[in-house]
């Protein structure tokens, strides 16, 4: 009988044991059902925050949808600061410039044979008092970390120059290939850079060429206005070359996004939309394409504005954004910029720029033309004393030099991977 009743006891353990193991399975999955359904709640009330009401929308040969916003309705004034906003439509003051993009002689008559533009101009255009928008899909922001980190950078994405600690470059995983000047007062800045679509490795990686107004020192308090050019797989869901903005004033730790992904930047045009692919993109050997921006601080305002080409004055971040910036800036950077998340331990072949070295000149190399800095005077002029960066020469390099049509003008970029960059 000892035996026996000994035999149900167990029976009964296994029983609880199991049951205890049935219970914890549908815990977990109900913890995790719920996790799930958290996370969808919190992309919901993300797309509905962005994506605001259309008054028209237009599909892009590309698969973007861009939105017809009315300009009052742009997710910039879901800031408690421009509540009551008075929109700026156009600049108090415009620089005046050495190189009036009309008269420079072009390098090669293939360059200038068909303007940029953007896929979804085929398509149709906005209505006038409206701005385009691109719409962020639901599987953009679950490509993020997190719904807090999407459309932002990490932190140590900004050149710092002397600084190349093998251990830095290896924490922050970015690398660069600039020009820069510093040690003065500046109100802006200006370059042509022509237009690629380099080639990215990992989706987790992306290719940029951008110019950087940066106030302060380099700390956690770094201010930061960016244009230019980017392919980002991560951003965006694709290998598009895209026109891209970016902004923060605490070295992207909170503050700031790209493009329209976050209240703070006001546009005003209704022809270019912030993040669209651009085309068409330069060739290897081939025809050259490039763009022009300009971004200065608006004397009487304040406000920083942001120029597109010849004639789309895009709109302008206000002054309050900033600390440092909403006096001037006291550096300015013109160049490329890659993450390298050294794929199976070793450096990633995602391209910068043409994804050629500077040495290889126009055709093949990609290039920053024309580079200038803006005054105290609102001018437009040369920079004095510029200086180059790089953290690894053979894995991206950068190469200036200055003639009467290009002025101050700098070769960049590289393949990454290759036999002198391991």
């Amino acid at each position: 009988m000892g035996r026996k009743s000994r035999g149900i006891g167990f029976g009964f353990g296994g029983l609880a044991v199991c049951l205890w193991g049935v219970l914890m399975f549908w815990v977990s999955l109900a913890a995790r059902i719920d996790g799930v359904s958290k996370q969808t709640l919190q992309v919901q009330r993300h797309l509905k925050r962005l994506n605001k009401p259309p008054v028209k929308t237009i599909q892009s040969p590309d698969g973007d949808l861009v939105d017809c916003v009315n300009i009052s309705e742009q997710p910039a004034f879901d800031h408690p600061y421009l509540k009551d906003h008075k929109i700026q439509m156009r600049p108090s003051f415009h620089p005046e410039g050495l190189f009036d993009e009309n008269k420079v002689a072009a390098a090669n008559t293939q360059e200038r044979a068909n303007p940029i533009y953007q896929h979804w101009h085929a398509n149709g255009q906005c209505p006038e008092n409206t701005i385009p928008i691109r719409r962020t899909k639901e599987e953009d922001v679950l490509r993020a970390s997190s719904v807090k980190r999407y459309g932002r950078k990490t932190s140590r994405s900004i050149p710092k120059p002397r600084s190349a600690d093998p251990n830095l470059i290896n924490e922050s995983g970015h690398q660069h290939a600039i020009a820069y000047v510093e040690g003065d007062k500046f109100y802006g800045a200006k370059a042509t850079i022509n237009v690629w679509e380099p080639m990215i490795q990992q989706s987790n990686e992306f290719s940029l060429s951008q110019l950087w107004v940066l106030g302060g020192a380099f700390g956690e308090d770094l201010n930061s206005i960016e244009a230019g050019w980017q392919v980002s797989p991560d951003l965006y869901g694709d290998n598009n070359t895209r026109l891209f903005t970016y902004w923060t004033s605490d070295a992207y730790q909170a503050t700031g996004c790209y493009n329209l992904l976050c209240s703070g930047f006001i546009q005003i045009n209704s022809q270019i939309a912030m993040g669209a692919s651009i085309s068409p993109i330069s060739a290897y050997r081939n025809a050259q394409y490039d763009i022009s921006i300009l971004i200065w601080k608006d004397p009487k305002e304040g406000h920083w504005w942001m120029q597109f080409g010849n004639d789309y004055v895009l709109g302008y971040w206000p002054s309050f954004l900033f600390s440092y910036l909403a006096d001037s800036a006291s550096m300015i950077e013109w160049g490329g910029e890659v993450v390298n998340s050294e794929p199976d331990g070793e450096h990633t072949t995602t391209q910068m720029g043409s994804g050629h070295f500077p040495e290889e000149g126009f055709g093949k190399a990609s290039y920053f033309r024309n580079i200038q800095v803006v005054d105290s005077s609102n001018n437009l002029k040369a920079p004095k004393g510029i200086g180059t960066f790089t953290e690894q020469s053979n894995c991206y390099d950068v190469q200036t030099g200055n003639n009467g049509d290009w002025g101050h003008y700098f070769y960049y970029g590289g393949p990454g991977k290759n036999p002198n960059c391991p």
